[in-house]
């Protein structure tokens, strides 16, 4: 809109503005004629990727010239503990050119990366531990929790970051805050909730979380997972053994409670309610502020020819889909297994990831063709 006031002319003010309205009215016409039809037949998936460009450029890093077979630091390839499955799977749609997206799974420590229906890269950190959290950041840069290590890779695969918890302590959450810092919780007795300056090393903040012992070690495994900071300024807590999510305000004072029999991953979502998964019980869960469920998708609601084991994580997309990893668990050497599906707010599968000869069993990921900048907490719904 043009705001600007307009000088009259002398004697003929009124044929000015109306000059000027028939002006802008016949320049607006073109206008919608030429690009209105355009704008009307321009698929939702294509403004989408325009507002993503930020991601979507940086994938070009992980196909560059410079970027090594195997990184300086990085393990040799992992090989296959299951067998190929022999024949495509009949599920719907298109497999590894569904999404560009960053895939890492329990059990299989290797980080995938996956672009126009391929996976582009990978990073191998050998046997040992498990990779439960993993970000791409806006800078293509990597970072990946896995239980005694977090790193952070570059797509040239150098590690620019590196952090080792003390014996006896365990990290599966790592969250960016902005570039320069992130978010880990430290599982141990007590478990602890530490804010590290990357760039300083400076530990800038560290709390102590509720545990269910100080003192029993075998309780340290299952005490948090996808522990993560909200838009808000809060931090959301799913407590694995502890059987609730709890959200906790700045000072650490719980301000709202949702019991649930495992929760590995809870999730803020855009809309104010919280998406929750329930390993145990094999579902996943949207719950409003009242607790009221909103939306629920379980192992009952698929398909006879369906298997899933295990779901751990799920993460909306601004589409309104659900994608819902599935880590397989013992029975993940069986090819027939799903490690993902997307589903439509209706409970329709819109997309089954079922490809054991490219990938390994599912944890966790990010869709590298959502809007939002992944260091700004609460701008992805993972």
């Amino acid at each position: 809109m043009i705001d600007r006031e307009i000088t009259k002319s002398s004697g003929h003010p009124v044929r000015s503005s109306v000059s000027l309205a028939i002006t802008l009215l016949v320049v607006g016409s073109v206008f919608c004629i030429s690009n209105c039809r355009l704008f009307a037949q321009t698929p939702a998936v294509t403004l989408g990727a325009t507002r993503n460009s930020r991601m979507l450029a940086v994938l070009d890093e992980f196909t560059a010239t410079n970027v090594p077979v195997q990184g300086p630091d990085e393990a040799a390839p992992i090989p296959h503990k299951w067998p190929e499955p022999t024949i495509a799977p009949d599920v719907p749609g298109n497999g590894l050119a569904q999404h560009p997206f960053l895939y890492v799974g329990e059990g299989y420590n290797e980080i995938f990366v996956v672009n126009h229906g391929k996976v582009v890269w990978t990073y191998s950190f050998g046997n040992g531990g498990e990779i439960d959290d993993v970000w791409m950041l806006s800078n293509g840069h990597i970072l990946a929790a896995r239980q005694h290590h977090v790193d952070e890779v570059t797509p040239q695969k150098q590690i620019v970051w590196h952090y080792e918890p003390p014996a006896g302590t365990e990290v599966h959450t790592c969250q960016p805050i902005g570039l320069n810092k992130v978010l880990i919780v430290q599982n141990g007795l007590p478990p602890k909730l530490m804010i590290i300056n990357k760039k300083t090393g400076a530990v800038e903040l560290e709390h102590d979380l509720p545990s269910r012992s100080l003192t029993d070690p075998k309780t340290v495994h299952p005490q948090f997972r996808h522990f993560r900071l909200t838009a808000a300024g809060t931090y959301l807590a799913p407590m694995l053994s502890q059987n609730k999510v709890v959200e906790f305000d700045k000072k650490f004072r719980p301000i709202w409670t949702y019991e649930i029999m495992t929760p590995w991953d809870a999730v803020r979502l855009h809309n104010g309610n919280t998406l929750i998964t329930d390993e145990h019980e094999r579902l996943v869960r949207e719950v409003n502020p009242k607790g009221e469920t909103v939306w629920q998708f379980t192992a009952a609601d698929f398909p006879p020819n369906i298997v899933s084991v295990n779901p751990q994580t799920a993460e909306r997309l601004a589409n309104g889909d659900t994608v819902i990893f599935y880590s397989g668990g013992g029975e993940r050497k069986q090819p027939y297994i799903v490690q993902a599906v997307e589903i439509s707010p209706d409970k329709k599968l819109v997309w089954v990831l079922q490809d054991w000869k490219d990938l390994g069993p599912a944890t966790t990921g990010q869709f590298l063709d959502q809007p939002g900048i992944p260091e700004r907490p609460g701008n992805l719904q993972q």
